[in-house]
């Protein structure tokens, strides 16, 4: 099964996308990651989308769907995967298509003071680039991960501010994809308001439903 998981910035895609993957086993394919890795790599990609990703604008549709036509092309993507952040564009949508049938888009729905409130929360770690959250998913040590003992640092795009940008590109530019999945009658909205726990037994209703 070929989900995808729609849904404006901080409404839980990756969190429930990572969840998903270790209960089905699919690859959790998140362009997000992807996208940092380059950037804290800094190679011309990263270099490329990094300009885009400070100010809350979209990367350019060719680089991202040129990362993930790679991806797709692995061995461990052909029997089923959990597409987090992509398409985020009709036009990527469209190119997705051409390349795999996707089963079910599950739409997370949740208010922009929600949604705000969420992002600015988040601390990513600056070794390893685990993502943690204030409420959510704490550190046994304040400001210092767990996993590395690495430094806890705000993303500039976790910021209130570039959060509220990226909800503003995220109505204009990805929020037609609703539409655009409702007229292929694969899409179903799910509550993601709730604690995270809540949505992913939501998520699974809607799951079993489909199989």
């Amino acid at each position: 099964m070929n989900i995808i998981f729609l849904g404006a910035p901080g409404v839980g895609k990756g969190t429930l996308s990572h969840k998903l993957s270790g209960s089905l086993h699919y690859p959790h394919i998140a362009t997000g990651n992807m996208l940092r890795e380059n950037v804290i790599q800094k190679t011309t990609l990263g270099l490329e989308a990094k300009k885009f990703m400070d100010e809350g604008h979209l990367v350019p549709d060719s680089v991202v769907i040129g990362m993930v036509d790679e991806r797709l092309s692995r061995a461990d993507a052909k029997n089923g995967i959990i597409l987090d952040g992509f398409p985020r564009t009709i036009a990527q949508a469209e190119e997705l298509k051409k390349k795999i049938k996707i089963d079910i888009i599950i739409n997370l729905q949740a208010s922009d003071e929600i949604i705000v409130n969420r992002i600015s929360k988040r601390r990513t770690c600056e070794s390893c680039h685990f993502v943690y959250h204030l409420d959510f998913i704490k550190p046994n040590r304040e400001g210092y991960c767990d996993k590395c003992s690495g430094f806890l640092i705000q993303r500039d795009d976790d910021k209130p501010e570039a959060v509220k940008k990226r909800l503003e590109v995220y109505y204009a530019k990805t929020a037609p994809l609703v539409d655009y999945y409702k007229k292929e009658h694969l899409l179903v909205n799910v509550d993601g308001s709730g604690l995270p726990d809540e949505v992913f037994a939501l998520v699974e209703e809607v799951l079993k439903k489909k199989r």
